[in-house]
């Protein structure tokens, strides 16, 4: 187990010595001191019928709209909304960037320590630091029915400030130590990221003998994916905005080798999960988003199947409100769609020249998931040409 974790551990140990100058190496040495203790825990067998969920996806692939098929399950339900995006800042700001090589371990470890409901790691990358596990600051919380609970809800403070404080319940600065009682009273806990790139790296989870891991990986058509961050994104896509009216501008090959990896590295987890080995057999599911917004009700069905827990009425409810809002209502961030409209609505917004960039770097990716090529500017916006493959993925 030690060898498991020896590379977040050195990172870690990394980030104490730089944070050193912030005087909170004490708290964070005290926190390395007791994390493999906390790790090796007494193992013991999944028991009571336990699910353990993790919703793969990248930025804008419909990610937050599937986790609240979860969020919406109700009281039996534990749910974070990317609770790795405090992770991915301090490395990036630490490291001028974030490296897979480094990040995709620590990003493991946190998950690991997440469904065993223990907070203590998670709490090394909370800025600013929590105090007493106490946190004002823990991303998008309202996303997250549990941790807006009546048990977990604190007292309301007009002194504090809380960024992210629950939404319909005035709650004060979120304690920890709360979630985490609540977390283990919960009988089934999902965490959704858009952060973890290699399904392969995930392994030790699903051998963790005290999680029933299961793994839904959610995918996209990437012509789509790159049609809404230029909207949601638009200052770190303006190279892209660029290219779309200036036909004469050339292209940043630095650009399109990002987005081929990107592409590339959901490719080759998709084909690991695909492939079945025997630490994931039965363990993961590859949804794609169209089927989602074109069959909400029967995908919802098919992926509490997969995990085993009842889809409740209350889950019916909120799919039926929530894929028949409309426009007055939706924002590029809300969780409500009209799914009609939302399948191949980018073909309209983004010009042939874009599209053909993606298709050239995305192809073995489109290919494995069933987006068909547009050949020419005229079949990419005729409507009755579908860009969708009917697949069954197993």
């Amino acid at each position: 187990m030690h060898i498991k974790y020896s590379i977040s551990f050195i990172f870690i140990v990394a980030l104490v010595i730089i944070e050193k100058e912030n005087n909170i190496i004490s708290k964070v040495s005290e926190k390395l001191v007791n994390l493999p203790r906390s790790i090796q825990q007494s193992v013991s067998p999944a028991s009571g019928g336990r699910k353990h969920v993790l919703l793969l996806a990248t930025t804008r692939s419909g990610s937050s709209f599937v986790g609240e098929f979860f969020n919406q399950q109700g009281s039996n339900m534990f749910y974070l909304f990317e609770p790795l995006r405090h992770v991915g800042r301090m490395l990036s700001v630490k490291m001028d960037g974030t490296n897979a090589t480094v990040a995709e371990p620590v990003y493991r470890d946190v998950l690991h320590q997440l469904f065993l409901c223990d907070f203590s790691l998670l709490e090394i990358f909370i800025k600013p630091p929590p105090k007493d596990h106490v946190t004002a600051a823990l991303f998008r919380r309202y996303s997250s029915q549990s941790l807006c609970e009546e048990s977990i809800c604190s007292p309301f403070d007009r002194k504090v400030f809380e960024k992210f404080h629950c939404l319909e319940r005035r709650c004060g600065p979120l304690n920890l130590t709360l979630a985490s009682q609540s977390c283990m009273k919960k009988k089934h806990h999902v965490i959704k990221s858009v952060r973890v790139q290699q399904l392969e790296m995930l392994r030790s989870l699903a051998e963790d003998p005290r999680l029933d891991m299961k793994f839904i990986q959610l995918v996209r058509d990437p012509r789509a994916v790159l049609a809404s961050r230029m909207v949601a994104f638009s200052s770190e896509y303006k190279i892209w905005k660029r290219w779309a009216v200036d036909k004469d501008l050339p292209v940043d090959e630095d650009e399109v080798r990002k987005l081929k990896e990107n592409c590339d590295n959901i490719r080759m987890s998709a084909e690991i999960g695909l492939e079945q080995p025997p630490w994931l057999r039965g363990r993961y599911m590859l949804v794609r988003y169209e089927d989602i917004a074109r069959f909400p009700m029967r995908k919802a069905a098919e992926m509490y199947d997969f995990i085993g827990i009842p889809f409740t009425t209350t889950v019916e409810e909120w799919i039926l409100k929530n894929t028949q809002a409309s426009k007055k209502v939706r924002g590029v961030y809300s969780t409500q769609r009209n799914s009609s409209e939302q399948v191949e609505k980018w073909r309209f917004s983004i010009p042939f020249k874009l599209v053909q960039l993606v298709q050239k770097a995305c192809g073995p990716t489109m290919t494995l998931f069933g987006y068909k090529f547009a050949e020419n500017k005229d079949m990419l916006i005729n409507k009755s040409v579908s860009l969708i493959e009917e697949r069954t993925f197993l």
